[in-house]
């Protein structure tokens, strides 16, 4: 059966860029959102691993849709590491800003908590002089089931080239309590969220057809590798052709030799 694989080198070489780009970096720390989520828990446990719980800050950031049980999962956990914790509401924030632009729409007020996290977030980080860690997992990032601009803005995002599946096995690997690992995908951004309902697809069967497209196969070889049928993964194709945007820098026109977001490269 097609399908990415774990290899548990993956956790040596994600403890190492942590190492490094810390370093070199010259932050004083790192700091992270926690939801109570998989993802999140797992590049806390990772960091945390990497360069020492103290370097560490853990930012909550509830509002009145996310579950108690969730928050009071992170802050046990968090209390196990070591790592310290803030825990700020941003509920006032976000219906500050949805009634001067009010809306109905449930994904534009998701998107508004996203982004209201993503804030807090960096002015911790610039207050504090800490780089700001990304949860986002390959899956979503090549799906675009990610707020632009909210939660998938960061300085570095560790499990960013691990889909979904992967991220579950290295949770085990690593230590991560079942908790954790168990708990139904959801950004929790209202009331009865779930990833795999949004994306109209499993995480298992999505990666299977991921992976066929990362390595270069047309729609008919993922059909004949995978034995899924041909709706499905023209719908996932559909998620990646459309979602482009959210990949890359604002479009900028070509008038240059190397045009950032295009063909310039960074070392």
């Amino acid at each position: 059966m097609m399908s990415p694989k774990f290899d548990p080198v993956m956790e040596k070489i994600l403890h190492r860029f942590i190492k490094d780009y810390f370093a070199s970096s010259g932050a004083s720390g790192l700091i992270i959102g926690l939801s109570g989520g998989l993802d999140s828990t797992v590049v806390l446990k990772l960091s945390a691993d990497a360069i020492g719980a103290d370097k560490i800050k853990g930012l909550l950031l509830p509002d009145k849709t996310t579950p108690k049980e969730n928050m009071e999962q992170v802050r046990e956990y968090c209390a196990g590491l070591g790592v310290k914790i803030e825990e700020i509401d941003i509920t006032d924030h976000v219906e500050a800003l949805l009634k001067l632009h009010p809306s109905d729409s449930q994904m534009i007020q998701g998107n508004v908590k996203a982004r209201a996290r993503m804030i807090h977030l960096f002015h911790y980080a610039g207050m504090e002089n800490r780089l700001v860690l990304g949860t986002s997992n390959k899956s979503e990032l090549l799906t675009g089931y990610f707020t632009k601009y909210g939660d998938g803005a960061a300085d570095i995002s560790p499990i960013g080239d691990l889909y979904k599946t992967q991220v579950r096995e290295l949770a085990r690997q690593i230590g991560v309590p079942s908790n954790f690992i168990d708990k139904k995908p959801s950004g929790d951004l209202w009331h009865g969220q779930a990833d795999e309902d949004e994306l109209g697809i499993t995480y298992e069967t999505l990666d299977r057809i991921l992976h066929g497209i990362e390595m270069g196969l047309d729609d008919d070889a993922i059909v004949k590798r995978t034995g899924l049928g041909p709706d499905e993964v023209q719908h996932v194709r559909k998620l990646v052709e459309k979602s482009v945007h959210k990949r890359r820098l604002g479009l900028i026109p070509k008038l240059g030799l190397r045009t950032v977001g295009l063909d310039w490269r960074e070392a």
